[in-house]
């Protein structure tokens, strides 16, 4: 075989056959196109702007836009509203991702063998997480009511002092009622998540635990956890994203009083009312940095990979 036959030789196919020319296919990429550019659009264009503008001041009381440095973030932390912000973020976070995985497991477990009316019962449970949260946070401004609230009756019923205003009073405790009213609505999508996890457990492994005389619980905590890591990781992650970024349940139950504000709630009012722009930028970058960090801290200590 001489060397000008080599090449030919090696696009052959097996049996001598001539090996067919791979065509590029343009299809996949026309049909994903649309979708690539909606989300450059919508999402990495203004990241990448933000990211920028970060570093500048952009007043409008105080033009022109110019470089800033970290000037923005220096301003903040000396903010005592921001920085006390912070701290309320940080409990919605802790009471919300931990009462709404802990409910989620509960929910999930009770669902996850059939019975009578289950997909009636799913579709009951998905109602809150498919509420607005500005809807949910006026539903729930009924019940926080201090005259004519569902709590403010009971509490009539036996014998409390009428009018009791439950929210804006002691901190921690509005803290505790916006979270529950953010807690009912994404506690649902928790319960789903966890539930698809639990759907790929085979039975064969609960007979087998069974068999060898393992009890409900034992079965529970040595079997359905560590095969659901997976579900409760993604529920634990999506819990901390909307926790962190919580708007508009401290906003309609709680206006704007510093006890309950949350960090997006000072996004808003340092970007459209005070006009500052830049301190915006900076707070929303240093929010989806914190977003980021925490939730791959979560996937890294919850996530383990099952493997049947």
């Amino acid at each position: 075989m001489t060397m000008t036959q080599a090449p030919e030789a090696a696009k052959a196919a097996p049996g001598g056959r001539p090996r067919p020319k791979r065509r590029f296919d343009v299809l996949p990429y026309l049909l994903v196109s649309p979708v690539t550019l909606f989300i450059i659009a919508l999402a990495l264009v203004p990241a990448a702007f933000t990211i920028i503008q970060a570093f500048f001041r952009v007043d409008a009381l105080d033009p022109p836009t110019r470089f800033d440095g970290f000037g923005n973030f220096t301003r903040l932390f000396k903010n005592d509203a921001i920085v006390g912000s912070i701290g309320n973020t940080g409990l919605y976070v802790v009471i919300g991702v931990t009462l709404s995985t802990l409910l989620g497991i509960g929910m999930a477990v009770l669902l996850q063998r059939a019975f009578r009316g289950r997909s009636i019962v799913i579709a009951v449970l998905i109602l809150p997480w498919a509420l607005p949260g500005v809807v949910e946070g006026i539903l729930w401004t009924g019940i926080f009511d201090p005259n004519s609230g569902l709590i403010a009756s009971v509490m009539r019923t036996f014998g409390a002092d009428e009018g009791a205003v439950l929210l804006g009073q002691n901190k921690f405790l509005t803290i505790v009622l916006i979270e529950l009213v953010q807690v009912w609505q994404i506690t649902p999508l928790s319960a789903l998540l966890i539930l698809a996890s639990l759907q790929l457990i085979p039975d064969e492994l609960y007979e087998a635990a069974v068999i060898d005389g393992a009890s409900t619980w034992r079965s529970f905590w040595h079997l359905t956890l560590p095969m659901a890591r997976p579900g409760i990781a993604v529920s634990m992650v999506q819990a901390v994203i909307a926790t962190l970024n919580v708007f508009d349940q401290p906003f309609v139950l709680n206006g704007a009083a510093t006890t309950g504000a949350s960090v997006t709630m000072q996004t808003y009012y340092v970007s459209f009312q005070n006009l500052d722009f830049g301190q915006g930028y900076a707070l929303s970058l240093l929010i989806t940095i914190t977003t980021l960090v925490i939730s791959l801290g979560v996937v890294r200590a919850v996530y383990r990979r099952v493997e049947l």
